[in-house]
């Protein structure tokens, strides 16, 4: 029956109307994927020499067993937000008579196709089949081996059963939030450390290789937990979502957001189709090589970083400063349309902030090359990224509820200034300087990478608490919203 359900789903693929987008963007995807699989197996096999090089003074194995369970812990925060839910695929099939077990083994094989669970694959393989086995012998590799593999299996099915447990009980979502926010400050605050405990579990391992199996336990606890609850609610989920008009777009990674997905993929349509929005975001692209006048290796050695963090604010969030200045004026020739039709305001604005994450992670990708010059512009970069796709897109959206200029899409953005009010000329201070109010306490004093961390954890804690802020920007758009439709009723 699986190779039945395969084959349907590879028919329909072929049979879509939407082929041919969804082709490229399966390419695009597949090339972003392998670049990603790449670097982690390079990263894995010169994961000694790194943690020696970054760790001079400590035990190689003491820095990689901390590591790992903090790696996972990442990865399942990861997971919560863009894991999707293998769900609508299997609805045709609900009313045939056809085993509840054979559709939920369906969905929990088709959840295992994921990035997620080929990344730590390749990042810790090669480390454990090398100086894991060259130190505590062959059976600690497999051993090892075998608890990674468990907790990649264990974080996949955990982060779809509290998802799909969220969908009909929505409490969840502001409890799991406050738990995680409250593992992050105890983290924060040395209260406890992931790190120390991962340490003490996987050298226990190392010693006694068989309690690796006590992470496969849970690991199949989980699945048997997840599979029981999609037995006894696969109707109901399902059917929940047959309300649903419209949820695919040309764009099919995109289908798994629901209306919000949509809503992003009209949105990747007007920047493609219309000359100003297409031109904001190719200077954007533009932008990534700011990174060979800031990165100076001189600057990086004597950790010298307050004119990197600059860069690398801009460089994975170029195009939420640049293009996102411009909210709701894209949308201005048809505002009023947009507010009289039937589109949820939440929904709105988390397609933008989707949408920001969706290309500042796209930039923040490509701008990893420049990690040739030295490991430190990784760290800057990746505390700049959750700073961007946290804290920054909030700001942007704020400042957008305070733009009544509309714009024309049919003209380039090149000494264009229409469209243009006070408000984008403001939005740049606090854009890129909020940033250093985090980071230079600790710079100032000797710290700045825990600088970069506290960023990184600030920028984080915003995007993990999205909803709350998303709530926000719909309270303050409500104040403002007839004066920005009135706006841009004035062409400027």
């Amino acid at each position: 029956m699986l190779s039945t359900f395969l084959d349907h789903q590879w028919k329909a693929f072929w049979r879509s109307k939407n082929k041919g987008g969804t082709i490229a963007t399966q390419l695009l995807i597949g090339f972003v994927v392998i670049y990603l699989l790449g670097v982690a197996f390079f990263v894995g096999i010169g994961l000694e020499g790194f943690i020696a090089q970054m760790f001079p003074k400590k035990d190689v194995f003491e820095i990689f067993n901390g590591f790992i369970l903090y790696y996972f812990a990442v990865d399942f925060l990861m997971r919560m937000q863009l894991q999707d839910l293998p769900t609508l695929s299997i609805v045709p099939y609900l009313h045939l008579k056809i085993p509840k077990r054979k559709l939920v083994n369906f969905l929990n094989v088709r959840a295992l196709f994921s990035a997620f669970n080929i990344l730590p694959l390749f990042l810790f393989l090669p480390f454990c089949a090398t100086a894991i086995s060259g130190v505590y012998g062959p059976l600690a590799a497999v051993m090892f081996i075998i608890a990674i593999f468990s907790l990649m299996i264990f974080n996949n099915y955990a982060a779809l059963y509290i998802k799909r447990l969220s969908i009909q009980h929505l409490k969840l979502v502001p409890i799991v939030l406050l738990m995680i926010v409250g593992l992050g400050l105890l983290e924060y605050f040395k209260v406890f450390s992931i790190a120390a405990i991962s340490n003490v579990v996987f050298s226990f391992i190392a010693d006694q290789p068989f309690a690796a199996l006590g992470f496969t336990f849970l690991a199949v606890l989980m699945f048997l937990l997840n599979a029981r609850y999609l037995r006894n609610n696969l109707y109901a989920e399902e059917l929940s979502t047959a309300e649903e008009k419209k949820t695919s777009t040309d764009y099919p990674f995109l289908d798994r957001f629901g209306k919000v997905g949509v809503l992003v993929a009209l949105e990747i349509k007007l920047i493609l189709r219309n000359k100003r929005s297409r031109s904001a975001v190719t200077m954007s692209l533009i932008f990534l090589f700011y990174g060979f006048l800031f990165y100076k290796k001189d600057m990086l050695d004597k950790d010298n970083l307050n004119m990197v963090l600059f860069a690398a604010v801009f460089m994975t969030g170029n195009t939420i400063s640049i293009y996102g200045q411009f909210m709701f004026g894209w949308q201005s020739a048809h505002f009023d349309g947009l507010m009289a039709n039937k589109i949820n305001i939440k929904d709105f604005f988390k397609a933008k902030i989707l949408l920001f994450t969706l290309v500042s992670t796209f930039t923040t990708l490509l701008a990893c090359l420049y990690g040739f010059i030295s490991w430190k512009v990784l760290v800057v970069q990746f505390a700049a990224y959750f700073y961007n796709i946290g804290i920054g897109a909030v700001l942007v959206l704020y400042f957008a509820t305070r733009n009544y200029k509309s714009m024309d899409l049919s003209k380039g953005s090149t000494f264009n200034f229409q469209g243009v009010g006070a408000g984008q000329w403001v939005l740049g201070l606090p854009y890129f300087l909020s940033p250093y109010l985090i980071f230079l306490p600790f710079s100032l004093n000797g710290h700045p990478y825990w600088g970069l961390l506290a960023l990184g954890l600030c920028g984080l804690t915003a995007f993990v608490s999205r909803e709350f802020w998303v709530d926000f920007l719909v309270k303050e758009f409500n104040k403002r919203k007839y004066k920005i439709a009135a706006g841009f009723r004035e062409k400027s």
